[in-house]
């Protein structure tokens, strides 16, 4: 007898799809909805965030993965506000970014 399960039906194969469109939910939330200037952070923000806290509180070889994760996933953020930002601050903000992470980045590659 096979027993066959639909994806739909089945509430534990639903949790990552709820879970995701439940993200998206929050990705748009923006203060002032007219012109965004705050928003919630997305994907790669949420990864800066948590890899730069784990190489604050690592040492070793997890600091420095963690800390090539931070810059990575900074300088995507920032391409990303660059180049899709909602608006003229926000574009400005990954430009700024964009430098800040290069001179960073150049910084722990060729310390003086």
């Amino acid at each position: 007898m096979r027993l066959s399960i639909d994806p739909s039906r089945h509430p534990v194969l639903n949790v990552p799809v709820t879970c995701w469109r439940a993200f998206k939910r929050l990705t748009q939330l923006s203060f002032p909805r007219s012109y965004p200037i705050v928003q919630f952070p997305n994907a790669p923000l949420i990864l800066a965030f948590a890899s730069g806290l784990l190489a604050g509180h690592s040492h070793g070889r997890e600091h420095a993965y963690a800390h090539a994760i931070s810059y990575l996933a900074t300088a995507i953020w920032a391409y990303l506000e660059l180049f899709q930002g909602v608006n003229a601050f926000r574009r400005l903000l990954g430009l700024a970014y964009t430098i800040s992470t290069a001179v960073h980045l150049a910084n722990a590659l060729y310390p003086h």
